[in-house]
């Protein structure tokens, strides 16, 4: 008779198609069950953290609900970093988990639903009797919440006889949020302001690539005649680049900022405004009345002077429609500034000081050679300002950055595997840090053996923890925990069956032009070990470092 185990894995399998994790003896049933009765592929990593991170990649770059899974105790322990990550990323997901028996807690075994819920995921806890039925529940909450949630198996119910699976309910999806009466008469007064602004800007976020309004945005900024922005997690969203000034704030063009403080009517759509899109609040000028549509409950920040509650696809549909009511024409406005020159990128300097490569440049070379319809994944770091700055992708969906929603670190490699599940068609570019890429070493065999050919991995190779020497070392705070020994990246990739090329000089990166134009499947996992100068600060490193001094 099925187990309870396998009631778990038949009915999460019916809503997922990859399952990520490492196995246990807290979850070694649900994996048999996965592996011999469902047709869901499971993926094994190298560490429980990783087992989250490939899933809440899975889901930034497919938009389906993902599933990890992990032994109890100290498997369960392991994933919390990412787990937390992946809750202030609003990130759907489910983990399946082993827990305590029944009969009482273990030495080895923690309050593993006080741990979850420290850090904002909840757990449901399956039994004999209702295994199916929580495992929808918990789907329902991870969908509805766009949270990961745990789902609990204690041990001594996992092999428990449960009868055959049950037919359950599909679980319920949430409508698109729908504007008030209050709401649809902001929306027609804010229609009113747009048809009567002159320098009209929109800006999106991650939020708007959910809700599906990418289309609409695009319609709303042509009868506008908007100049367009996003943020790091929106780009790409508006359809025609060429009215657009890439990422707001920090790993934005200083040109496209000072354009963006000309605006005199600006619309946000599904962003939060956090402190790096805002400049720590310079990005508006003043004068201009910036309002926002989200599902939020209220504004999310203080500069905001009106706000509009409703979905942002459903919310630019009703814009179009009033303007064309209105009879309202585009400002021109856009037809009428030099994008190209708001949007230049300092090309940096070749070689820094030190002699070591100066990163813009690399940055801008490398643009140069990587493959057509890439998806980048970005672990945390200093770095993160080089791919988000100088590297273009195609959509939302393209560029993932895990780890800097909870200012995380060492969640690169293990990203890579879930990416490059799926968009299998892609190739996936992975951007990390010497000091962040060693944390995640253990994924990097991950990244290797499932991306293979149709993976790239670039190691921003300083020698330093930079966003700390750059923060705290010019605050005289003592530089010596701040450096890293150098590393050779390259070697160890090498050693997972990988091609690890050392790049001092700008010519070594020619082995990823020939690489990008070789066949995905049969050329090599290819690691890029760049030595690059630490005396370089990115953008959005200054803007921190300004407002912390």
């Amino acid at each position: 008779m099925p187990t309870v185990s396998a009631h778990v894995a038949v009915t999460l399998a019916r809503h997922i198609d990859h399952v990520f994790g490492v196995m246990g003896n807290g979850n070694a049933w649900f994996l048999d069950a996965i592996e011999r009765i469902t047709p869901a592929t499971f993926t094994a990593v190298r560490h429980e953290a990783g087992a989250v991170v490939a899933a809440d990649a899975f889901h930034r770059a497919s938009g389906r609900l993902a599933a990890a899974t992990t032994t109890y105790g100290a498997g369960f322990t392991n994933t919390l970093t990412a787990l937390a990550e992946a809750v202030q990323a609003h990130v759907p997901l489910v983990l399946v988990v082993g827990d305590e028996p029944t009969s009482g807690r273990r030495p080895w075994d923690v309050d593993q639903i006080a741990l979850a819920s420290a850090v904002g995921a909840r757990t449901y806890t399956v039994g004999r009797a209702d295994a199916a039925a929580t495992t929808v529940i918990a789907i329902e909450h991870a969908l509805t919440y766009r949270v990961p949630t745990v789902l609990a198996i204690p041990y001594d119910v996992a092999t428990l006889d449960a009868g055959e699976v049950p037919e359950t309910l599909e679980p319920r999806l949430p409508a698109a949020v729908q504007p008030t009466p209050f709401a649809r008469e902001s929306i027609s007064e804010l229609a009113r302001a747009l048809a009567a602004a002159k320098r009209p800007l929109l800006l999106a976020g991650r939020g708007a690539w959910v809700a599906g309004a990418g289309d609409a945005l695009g319609a709303l900024a042509d009868a506008t005649g908007a100049v367009t922005a996003s943020t790091a997690l929106g780009r790409g969203i508006f359809p025609r680049a060429e009215f657009d000034l890439g990422v707001t704030g920090g790993f934005g063009a200083e040109g496209a900022m000072d354009l963006i403080r000309e605006a005199d009517v600006a619309v946000v759509f599904g962003a939060s405004l956090n402190q790096f899109t805002m400049r720590f609040g310079a990005l508006f000028a003043p004068g201009t009345r910036v309002v926002q549509v989200d599902v939020a409950p209220t504004a999310t920040h203080a500069h905001v002077g009106a706000y509009v509650r409703g979905d942002a696809r459903v919310v630019a549909e009703h814009l179009v429609a009033d303007l064309a009511a209105l009879g309202a024409t585009p400002s021109g406005w856009r037809e009428t500034v030099a994008l190209d020159e708001a949007r230049a990128l300092e090309a940096g300097d070749g070689v820094a000081s030190d002699g070591r490569l100066d990163p813009r440049t690399v940055a801008s070379r490398v643009a140069e050679l990587l493959p057509e319809g890439r998806v980048v994944v970005s672990d945390g770091g200093h770095f993160i300002g080089w791919a988000n700055m100088y590297w273009p992708v195609a959509s939302p969906d393209r560029m993932m950055m895990i780890g800097t929603a909870y200012q995380s670190i060492g969640l690169g490699f293990p990203s890579v595997p879930g990416a490059a599940l799926a968009r299998p068609d892609s190739t996936v570019v992975l951007t990390t840090g010497d000091g962040g890429g060693l944390m995640a070493l253990a994924d990097l065999e991950s990244a290797v053996r499932v991306a293979r050919g149709r993976g790239l991995a670039v190691v921003w190779n300083d020698g330093a923890y930079a966003a700390e020497v750059n923060l705290y070392g010019l605050k005289g705070v003592a530089t010596g925990p701040m450096m890293i020994p150098e590393v050779d990246f390259a070697g160890l990739a090498d050693a997972v069956g990988a091609e690890g090329v050392v790049v001092r000089e700008l010519a070594d990166l020619d082995r990823l032009g020939t690489w990008s134009a070789e066949n995905p499947d049969t050329r090599p996992y290819l690691l890029l070990d760049i030595r690059i100068s630490p005396s370089v600060i990115a953008p959005y490193q200054q803007e921190i470092i300004r407002v912390n001094s």
